[in-house]
């Protein structure tokens, strides 16, 4: 009997424990009544309720989470069916208001954002709502902000993952695209021959200009290499001349230095002559100034003479 009443009494007092004691882990938030009433929020860590009296409504999660949205099928502008498959994320930032203001948000933002999408579809063509996925999402997400702003939830994102139009409508777009791709590579095949005869041509004229550069700079400099060397062939011709004339200028200067007079060289002339007449030639003839020379040999006499009285 003991016992039984110890037990009883522990489990009244492991019960109350765990009405009193809650403990909150992070990112995560409860909403406390008090009698039936929103009474406060129990945050991340350790909370003390007052068993009975205070209860714990719900607990909501404060990390973003996503919430897909059933395919929808949609009609467009130009009255073609289209299913499309959107996602959601979403985040708690009003404990309080997503508790009270709206019995269920996730099904709330389910259902508008499928109103939503059917109005923004119906007022597009198709080629608009295949393309125009990010709008599609912009436009839903303001709708959301709008309604949701009062449920203490806020919309992060909505991505439209796909589009997929009726079987027929992709047949003919495979086929639309195969033919595009297919223009695509003849015009860049013709653009490819444009640009290599244009690549060819250009290359044909860079080398007939660098040839011809080529041969103008090598006459240049052949016509350079011909003045310079008859510049220092003139100035080798000036310089053996005035050698020349140098070295006349210095013999003359030594016979004069010697004390040979005119009548000397005379003698020397008339022994040129004579030995020029001993050749094979029957007649010689004499210049003027050998005649003038020859005319003088009396002068020359008169020097042996001078020399003979000498001794």
């Amino acid at each position: 009997m003991e016992l039984a009443i110890i037990g009883i009494i522990v489990v009244v007092v492991v019960v109350f424990i765990a009405l009193t004691i809650k403990i909150v882990p992070q990112q995560r938030v409860g909403v406390v009544e008090r009698l039936g009433k929103f009474n406060r929020l129990l945050t991340p860590g350790l909370n003390i309720l007052i068993p009975v009296i205070d209860q714990v409504r719900v607990y909501h999660d404060l990390r973003i989470q996503q919430a897909n949205v059933p395919p929808q099928t949609v009609i467009t502008k130009d009255n073609v069916q289209v299913q499309i498959d959107t996602i959601i994320f979403y985040q708690v930032v009003g404990p309080e208001e997503a508790t009270y203001g709206i019995s269920d948000y996730v099904y709330g933002v389910r259902n508008i954002s499928t109103a939503t999408m059917r109005q923004i579809i119906g007022k597009l063509e198709l080629d608009e709502t295949l393309s125009g996925r990010e709008k599609i999402s912009s436009d839903i997400r303001l709708a959301l902000d709008e309604a949701t702003e009062k449920w203490g939830v806020r919309i992060e994102r909505v991505e439209v993952i796909d589009i997929k139009p009726p079987l027929d409508i992709q047949e003919a777009m495979d086929k639309q695209m195969k033919a595009e791709r297919s223009k695509r590579a003849i015009v860049l095949e013709a653009e490819a021959a444009k640009q290599d005869m244009i690549l060819r041509a250009e290359g044909d004229k860079q080398s007939k200009i660098l040839k011809a550069e080529g041969d103008k700079e090598a006459r240049i400099r052949q016509a350079e290499g011909l003045g310079q060397a008859q510049e220092l062939e003139a100035l080798g011709q000036a310089k053996a001349i005035e050698a020349v004339a140098q070295a006349e200028k210095m013999r003359i200067a030594l016979i004069a230095s010697a004390g040979l007079d005119e009548r000397v060289l005379a003698y020397q002339s008339f022994e040129a002559l004579t030995e020029i007449s001993k050749g094979p030639a029957n007649k010689v003839f004499l210049p003027t100034s050998a005649v003038e020379t020859l005319g003088s040999l009396g002068a020359i006499a008169e020097v042996f003479k001078a020399s003979k009285d000498g001794k």
